[in-house]
């Protein structure tokens, strides 16, 4: 019998003995290949758009947010005739209206110098204190057993929640009676008290992740709970000491309801001189802009100097 009389195939090949199905899959598989490659870069794209769409939403908030920071900085470099003419927007159309003048002014005023002085004089003590006692405390609250412990730390907690504004009379009585009322040291013990029971609350949470296992092995090598405490806890406990000492060093440098009560009038505070500059009448951007300005070159400094420190202590809590 030949080729052309052969019997049909049943599986629906020619009847050459190579069924249709098996051919099938080699002829389809270059445009399978093709489709995967286009689904591949579809999805590639798409991904693309997505971030760029996010970065440009990013760079949009984070100019809007700091639209008002740059106003204010702009008119801290205007003159008062200037700014009463019109707003800060106005040093775009005429940059040569820009004058530092106003720093000027402002750095030849010895109350705003000295208050400068005074400022780091509150500031400095208030957040060491803060962060050796709020160590020792947290350290203890974690890792040390003694009666009430658990009962003696629920009270520190609670009093996250005591406003400073309840302190501020019965804190005045008692700082007038042993004398310690409109001085240095008065503030620096203000601060200091309702700094505490933050620095406790996050130290001693902070230091409980501290693995058992490490101390334990400290004190079999015959290491007392201060030599433990200084060679071991300090350095793992270094992040979050260093945020809790941007924060308080923060607070306190920006700090003008305490400084007002508290701080002795003739040796003020960087935000009390600054409030003390302020006229009666007029819209006084030409002594606050430029002085709001100086006030934050500190802080940010010491931000960007604790940057990394910042950022571990931060995440220490999100990553074990």
């Amino acid at each position: 019998m030949s080729r052309s009389d052969a019997p049909p195939d049943p599986t629906g090949g020619t009847g050459t003995g190579t069924p249709a199905a098996a051919k099938a899959p080699h002829a389809k598989a270059p445009y399978a290949a093709t489709s995967y490659a286009k689904a591949s870069y579809a999805r590639l794209a798409s991904a693309k758009l997505a971030a760029g769409t996010v970065r440009v939403f990013l760079v949009a908030a984070a100019l809007f947010w700091l639209l008002p920071a740059l106003g204010l900085l702009l008119s801290s470099f205007l003159s008062p005739t200037d700014l009463n003419k019109g707003g800060w927007w106005q040093v775009l159309t005429a940059p040569s209206r820009l004058t530092a003048g106003n720093y000027e002014r402002l750095l030849a005023n010895d109350t705003i110098t000295g208050s400068l002085l005074n400022t780091f004089a509150i500031a400095v003590p208030a957040t060491l204190l803060v962060l050796v006692l709020g160590s020792f405390a947290g350290y203890a609250f974690a890792w040390l057993e003694f009666p009430g412990r658990d009962w003696l730390f629920l009270v520190v907690v609670g009093l996250l929640v005591v406003p400073v504004q309840v302190a501020l009379i019965p804190v005045s009585e008692l700082f007038g009676t042993i004398g310690l009322f409109e001085t240095t040291a008065g503030v620096v013990l203000f601060h200091t008290a309702f700094g505490l029971p933050f620095a406790v609350f996050l130290l001693r949470n902070f230091f409980a992740q501290i693995p058992r296992e490490l101390l334990e092995a400290a004190r079999l090598d015959g290491a007392g709970e201060l030599r433990l405490f200084a060679r071991v806890v300090l350095p793992l406990g270094g992040p979050a000491i260093a945020s809790l000492g941007i924060f308080q060093f923060l607070w306190v440098w920006n700090d003008m309801l305490v400084a007002l009560v508290f701080a002795d009038s003739a040796s003020p505070p960087v935000t009390v001189a600054l409030q003390q500059q302020v006229r009666q009448f007029g819209n006084n951007i030409d002594v606050l802009a430029p002085g709001a300005f100086l006030s934050m070159v500190i802080p940010l400094v010491v931000f960007f100097a604790f940057q990394r420190q910042f950022v571990s202590g931060v995440m220490a809590g999100a990553i074990k």
